[in-house]
């Protein structure tokens, strides 16, 4: 495999979720922008589309480090070398029977993949945690009228965790459905229904996005908390 530039650590395949998925293959790095040199995307083998080359070190790394991550990953579930380009919808580009997501936040960049005849739709989002005051801010954009009501439940120091979670759900949630239903959706269209401590969250669809995904249809989705990052991950079984 080619060497890995010096702006990211070693691929780890560590598992950070509290249910591992069979059958899927999911990689980390930690990226640092500043160490990004001119060169590493041709010496990565990696192809950077316009709208990168235009951008600055920190869209840049977090790209590079992405696509390493979902490069590797790919190989290690079906021997394939290729790189994901980024669709007109801005999405990841996968090979046709492949089901996979991308995701990065502040120096850390994860992929994750899996055979479309196991897991039809994977979606995975790393958020830094939110501060409070910044949590009760965006409350209101990212929260349904019955959302807000159940965060007003909780204690105030869950907020943040909440908001973040909230956000970060409903982000892997259109990640996972997208490339199925083919059909935008936005944070008003679901709503969390319960999370636990343990990782787990139920969703709810509160829009009809196809016959099969209709207003109501619940679903299933899991996150860690890990050094301010939040990750969460909506798996759909083919089964």
């Amino acid at each position: 495999m080619t060497p890995l530039p010096a702006c990211c650590t070693p691929l780890d395949a560590h598992w950070p979720l509290p249910t591992p998925l069979p059958g899927t293959v999911f990689l980390s790095t930690r990226f640092d922008p500043t160490l990004l040199a001119a060169g590493d995307f041709q010496r990565s083998a990696v192809p950077s589309p316009p709208s990168i080359q235009r951008s600055v070190a920190k869209r840049q790394a977090e790209f590079l480090a992405g696509r390493l991550c979902a490069r590797a990953a790919l190989h290690r579930l079906d021997g394939l070398d290729c790189i994901p380009a980024i669709g007109e919808d801005r999405a990841p580009v996968w090979p046709t029977h492949i089901s996979g997501s991308i995701t990065h936040s502040t120096g850390h960049a994860a992929a994750i993949v899996g055979h479309k005849a196991q897991w039809r739709g994977l979606g995975m989002d790393l958020e830094n945690l939110l501060s409070l005051e910044r949590a009760e801010r965006l409350a209101g954009e990212i929260l349904t009228v019955d959302e807000l009501q159940r965060m007003g439940t909780v204690d105030r120091e869950q907020i943040a965790l909440l908001v973040t979670l909230t956000f970060s759900v409903k982000e892997s949630l259109f990640k996972a459905l997208y490339p199925i239903v083919g059909k935008r959706f936005y944070f008003e269209h679901a709503e969390v229904l319960e999370w636990s401590d343990s990782g787990s969250v139920r969703l709810r669809l509160l829009t009809d996005l196809s016959s099969e995904w209709s207003h109501g249809t619940e679903l299933a989705a899991q996150f860690a908390l890990e050094d301010g990052q939040l990750l969460s991950l909506v798996a759909i079984g083919a089964g």
